[in-house]
């Protein structure tokens, strides 16, 4: 009897934004388990359960291992398919014929509409994936298709709105130093159990505790005491969701009357100051109390321990990107940095650099940034997600082909059953991805891909945010089950059925990787480097001092305290403001739960991921707000909107404050029977809950509406 063959690979996940370390056992060519890299210099043995669970995608059997195409072969509309409806029916073909059948339809598509019938969409995981989106974005170039759209406006697109305008650069975010600071102030974000956005940080509770141990003091702002904050880390001050933007003017507001402002450091580095102290004058702690329910002595408090620490630093989440003014908060969140000196300085906020100094590929002019369209002005770039529906159902040139790359838009943006009749309705959907996900039921054509463990990649999605800079290379940990194939070459072979360039015109290994061994020049390195260190190659961690002469981008290589741009947001903060004022501190107000046992669509069809409490989604609601509707936990209620409504059952949860609800994402798959284990638990899709068009987006950004939306409940 043949012995079995067995070894250890490192690699490292690609699931967040962290890219901690793996080992993966692999036997007779088959991934079996992985574990934490203990002997990683960055992660050092961490790892979290989502990570971990990569191999039971890896050997997920509901996953994608052959191209399908539908039975119809996509040659004519189909009417909506309602969630938990007929399967849809596919056959299997061979990459010729699906590559082939796509090439058709769209250059049939081209020529009698143009290029603007086609759009793209590429969800999160192409983030985590180095060869990907360049690959993707080359192919839509080349076709000449320049509607796209992402889960970044659903996620992040405030971010690097925020600091193209206030630093010249979109690529420009200086990360909290906690490990030597003496003051930190976490908006919108839960490291437990997310781990961290635009902040790679590998175990980052571990940071918390040991900066508490050292006497720092921690606060996190949250609509509920989240898993991060206690004894051993620090406080949770409650606020109204989608009002963070007037606890920080508040308390810019009060760091300038205590004299906290650097004069010195705003006159040679700052423009725009007095327009800035103008702004942060109409929210003294007081009037901003009205609408965040932050006590004005709380706010006080909190300034005074900034103005005294010896360092402090700033970081926010998608908790805040997600509201209505994500671009305006990530502003003020800069600007609580910068004009007290902590930004570039220890224990501040710092930028990392890792393997290449990213900032100049991020320049642009922000106030130039913007295009007139029939639904308004709108950012260059992703188009607002919660317009895809309007550009296929109501725009006078609609899209009539849409490409997915890794993304479920059908279940990660607003607009429920429109939008499923908006993708119904194409003449061409594609999906590339691992399953065969709720928009993929509505495809015409499903291109399997290969998972994190069937590629060779590096971990590019940490350059410029990680914690402590670190590159590493990963070979493929095994062979790509059935007939996956890696998305470079998908858009390679589409390339070549449309007769435009193509990787594989020179042969079928072409070299993917010329971009990535230029970057490492730039900072003395090489590739061949990399791959020698097999468990990662550090840059050394955080280090101040460089910031206004070497990376900030901006013309007159000032920092923009008060960008002229932000002129008709400034006054729409006031209008919301009124807004917010009048409707009271009781309006139900529902945000999303993050959960340590979901992550997008993905992770929906794993069964440990399933378990007890775990197989469903349930509306947490305050015991008071209960109360007052004569609602007990565990009651079926119905949550309801102008846009949509769900029923469920009601969890009494005294973490949240008075006056908010809050549904797990991750969940509505119903409509998903290619993924049997999401679809014996399908929950209920808050997205549901959403606004869609023109309005449900932050105008400086696209970003989506998706926190604080006023909601209704009542028992069913």
């Amino acid at each position: 009897m043949p012995q079995s063959k067995r070894e250890e690979v490192a690699t490292f996940c690609r699931v967040c934004e962290p890219a901690c370390g793996l080992i993966a056992e692999v036997e007779n060519g088959e991934l079996r388990r992985l574990l934490p890299d203990r002997a990683h210099p960055v992660t050092k043995g961490f790892a979290c359960n989502k990570g971990l669970a990569g191999v039971e995608i890896h050997r997920d059997p509901d996953r994608l291992d052959r191209p399908l195409v539908r039975e119809s072969d996509g040659q004519a509309p189909r009417r909506a398919q309602r969630a938990g409806g007929e399967r849809s029916q596919f056959r299997s073909v061979d990459w010729d014929t699906a590559l082939g059948g796509v090439a058709g339809r769209l250059r049939e598509i081209v020529e009698r509409h143009g290029a603007s019938a086609v759009a793209s969409y590429v969800g999160n995981p192409a983030a985590f994936n180095t060869l990907a989106g360049p690959a993707a974005a080359a192919f839509f170039a080349q076709l000449g298709v320049q509607r796209s759209f992402s889960s970044g406006t659903q996620d992040c697109a405030n971010k690097f709105a925020g600091s193209e305008a206030v630093f010249g650069s979109s690529t420009v975010h200086p990360v909290p130093d906690i490990q030597h600071t003496d003051f930190l102030l976490v908006f919108g974000a839960n490291f437990r159990v997310s781990h961290g956005s635009f902040i790679s940080i590998a175990d980052p509770m571990r940071e918390l505790k040991q900066a508490a141990r050292r006497g720092a003091k921690i606060y996190f702002v949250n609509p509920r005491v989240c898993e991060s904050s206690g004894p051993d880390t620090g406080e949770t001050i409650l606020i109204r969701p989608d009002t963070d933007v007037y606890l920080m003017a508040a308390l810019l507001h009060e760091l300038d009357a205590l004299g906290r402002f650097d004069t010195a450091l705003l006159r040679e580095r700052g423009k725009h100051v007095d327009e800035l102290r103008a702004f942060v004058r109409r929210y003294p702690p007081e009037r901003a109390a009205r609408v965040t329910g932050v006590a004005t002595e709380v706010v006080h408090r909190m300034a005074r321990e900034l103005a005294q620490a010896g360092s402090a630093a700033v970081h926010m989440s998608t908790g805040v990107n997600m509201g209505r003014q994500g671009t305006l908060a990530y502003w003020l969140l800069h600007m609580l940095s910068f004009v007290t000196g902590n930004l570039d300085r220890r224990g501040g906020n710092v930028l990392s650099v890792g393997f290449y100094e990213s900032a100049k590929a991020g320049r642009r002019s922000f106030a130039d940034g913007f295009s007139d369209s029939e639904f308004g002005p709108l950012r260059k770039g992703s188009l607002p997600g919660t317009l895809l529906s309007h550009y296929i159902l109501d725009h006078s040139e609609p899209v009539r082909a849409l490409v997915v790359v890794a993304g479920n838009p059908l279940l990660s943006i607003g607009g429920g059953e429109r939008l499923r009749e908006a993708l119904a309705s194409l003449e061409l959907l594609v999906c590339v991805d691992l399953y065969r996900n709720a928009t993929g039921e509505l495809a015409h054509y499903l291109l399997p891909a290969t998972d994190m463990f069937e590629r060779a990649d590096i971990n590019i999605t940490g350059l410029g945010l990680q914690y402590e800079p670190w590159i590493q290379w990963t070979d493929p940990v095994v062979a790509p089950r059935g007939e996956r194939r890696e998305e470079w070459w998908i858009f390679a072979r589409l390339c070549q059925e449309l007769g435009l360039r193509s990787p594989l015109d020179h042969g079928p290994d072409p070299d993917l990787w010329g971009r990535i061994e230029h970057m490492l020049r730039t900072r003395g390195h090489s590739l061949d480097e990399v791959r020698a260190s097999p468990h990662g190659l550090t840059f050394g961690g955080l280090a101040p001092g460089e910031f206004f002469a070497r990376h900030l981008q901006t013309s007159d290589r000032r920092v923009d305290c008060c960008p002229p741009a932000f002129g008709a947001a400034l006054a729409r903060c006031e209008q919301l403001f009124a807004e917010l004022d009048a409707e009271g501190l009781l309006q139900l107000k529902l945000i999303t739960k993050r959960d340590p046992f979901m992550h997008n669509s993905w992770f929906a069809n794993l069964p440990r991921m399933k378990r007890g409490d775990r197989a469903r989604n349930d509306l947490f609601m305050h015991p008071e707000d209960a109360a007052v509707r004569g609602l007990q936990d565990g009651q079926p209620v119905r949550i309801w909107n102008d846009w949509g409504s769900l029923e469920l059952e009601v969890r009494l949860d005294a973490d949240l404050l008075r006056g908010v609800v809050a549904l797990t994402h991750g969940w509505g798959h119903a409509g998903a029977p290619g993924m049997r284990v999401a679809a014996r638990h399908p929950g209920v899709n808050p997205n549901a809950l959403l606004p869609i068009g023109p309005g449900s987006f932050e105008p400086l950004s696209s970003q989506a509406f998706m926190t604080g939306v006023p909601v209704e409940v009542a028992s069913l």
